[in-house]
């Protein structure tokens, strides 16, 4: 016998399967609905950031991959000065001045420990801009130190040995502050049982609403990887062939050349 039940009654059934009309959109997950937070062009530097400072501090004490280490410095640098003109000219969201509207509620909310019951999530959010702020500080000494070593600017004996050791704080200093970022992260995650990282990576969070990036000036961040890229093969083709039995400080002459 050949029974018709309705799309409408089907729904009560679970031994029959729906019907196109009874299938509710919200179980679909391409439609669960998202905001975007981050524009590719911040992500771009953020990531080209913790690529150059990453691939710089491993090859910090090798003579071998000096030029690597040259490299990714002059990257990073590059990178603050693009990132601090993305922040005076880019949107609200990316702006400086953002980021040091949210810093000024770390006093009071400090001073909220006292209490019984302190605005804990204010304190995580407090403490990732916090970071951010921290590790865009510390860019600056450190390449500039690093040049300095570099070009010898102290010369020879005390002075450059002095540089190096500047140098050298600098990036353990840096480094903390980036583990300690990694960590927070990595805790946020667990607690709040979502992955903080992952608006960096698409540039969008789960949630209805307006976003918070309107534009995500896609071709900018573009232009950004291909300058960076572009630099990394001048670089390499521009840099002096190595001499057998060369050291380190034969290679420094070379390339001053």
């Amino acid at each position: 016998m050949n029974t018709h039940i309705p799309a409408s009654a089907s729904t009560g059934n679970a031994g029959n399967a729906p019907g196109p009309a009874a299938r509710s959109p919200s179980r679909t997950p391409s439609c669960r609905p998202s905001r975007r937070v981050t524009d590719a062009t911040t992500r771009m530097l953020h990531w080209l950031m913790a690529l150059s400072f990453t691939g710089a501090y491993l090859t910090a004490e090798s003579e071998h991959w000096r030029l690597v280490h040259v490299t990714l410095g002059y990257t990073l640098g590059g990178l603050l000065v693009a990132r601090v003109l993305w922040g005076l000219l880019g949107p609200r969201h990316a702006r400086l001045t953002y980021l040091w509207s949210r810093l000024q509620g770390l006093p009071a909310w400090l001073q909220s420990l006292r209490t019984a019951a302190p605005a804990w999530r204010q304190g995580q959010n407090l403490l990732m801009a916090l970071a951010v702020a921290l590790i865009l500080a510390l860019i600056l000494p450190l390449t500039l130190s690093g040049y300095a070593s570099y070009a010898e600017w102290g010369g020879g004996g005390w002075g450059g040995e002095w540089l190096e050791e500047l140098h050298e704080f600098f990036g353990n200093a840096m480094l903390a502050v980036v583990l300690g970022h990694v960590g927070l992260i990595a805790g946020l995650s667990l607690l709040r049982r979502t992955n903080q990282a992952l608006p960096m990576l698409t540039g969008r969070v789960a949630g209805s609403g307006p976003d918070l990036a309107p534009k995500n000036h896609g071709l900018l961040a573009a232009t950004v990887l291909a300058c960076v890229l572009a630099f990394w093969s001048w670089q390499w083709h521009t840099a002096p062939q190595p001499v057998p039995g060369a050291t380190g400080a034969d290679w420094h002459g070379q390339h001053d050349d």
